[in-house]
């Protein structure tokens, strides 16, 4: 009874898990566009009945705000609408308390989502949080112009981020020296598998075996 039981759980688990993230965006989704309508319908009183009836219908929603994703990428693609972009940058780093939020996302977004950012575009070993124990970190950059002199014997410095297993969207900020820090071949995907799963599910073959010359029983790291 006990493996028919976990059989049935591991087919089922996985897909209610899927389902219920799903079901949590959709629903901020939503809760977004029904507060943009709310605020509409009390602006434009005349309207408000039939604005306040969009609100009922199921999955209108995300399919407006994916639409308005769409039409906001296709505007700010042009000269004119970079030239938008930036006035509308420049106001948000005007108003005071709103600049430091804005300005601290826009920075992480335009890192983590443009075509030109460099976090998490390589998986390395480094030992944390202590001598004898290794886990898998990204590299997200380098240390600051003003706080890498302050970091002792002038070796080279990267900056890594160190994700919890299950949940890596918390972690740890860390700067190391690079000759502490040994390569892996897996990709970044690859490794975001492995940590969330705690370890359970491996790379594949083909990632695996470059990774082990690297592994940290070479008593040599990499510099």
């Amino acid at each position: 009874m006990r493996k028919y039981l976990i059989a049935g759980l591991l087919v089922w688990l996985p897909l209610a898990i899927t389902v219920w993230v799903l079901h949590a965006v959709l629903g901020m989704m939503d809760g977004i566009f029904a507060t943009v309508v709310g605020a509409a319908a009390k602006v434009l009183p005349p309207w408000g009945d039939a604005l306040r009836g969009l609100r009922e219908i199921p999955g209108l929603g995300v399919l407006v705000l994916l639409l308005l994703l769409l039409a906001t990428g296709v505007f700010v693609a042009n000269f004119f609408g970079q030239w938008w972009l930036k006035q509308w940058d420049a106001l948000m780093h005007r108003i005071p308390i709103v600049k430091s939020i804005y300005s601290s996302v826009k920075q992480v977004s335009d890192t983590l989502f443009s075509s030109k950012g460099n976090a998490f575009r390589e998986a390395v070993l480094v030992e944390y949080p202590r001598p004898g124990a290794w886990t898998i970190a990204f590299v997200t950059g380098t240390p600051a112009a003003e706080v890498a002199p302050l970091l002792g014997d002038g070796s080279e410095h990267v900056s890594l981020y160190v994700p919890t297993t299950p949940n890596p969207t918390s972690g740890f900020f860390l700067m190391v020296p690079k000759s502490q820090l040994r390569p892996l071949a897996m990709s970044v995907d690859a490794a975001l598998k492995h940590i969330i799963s705690m370890g359970v599910v491996a790379p594949n073959a083909a990632s695996q075996a470059p990774a082990a010359a690297a592994a940290p029983s070479d008593p040599n790291p990499i510099g």
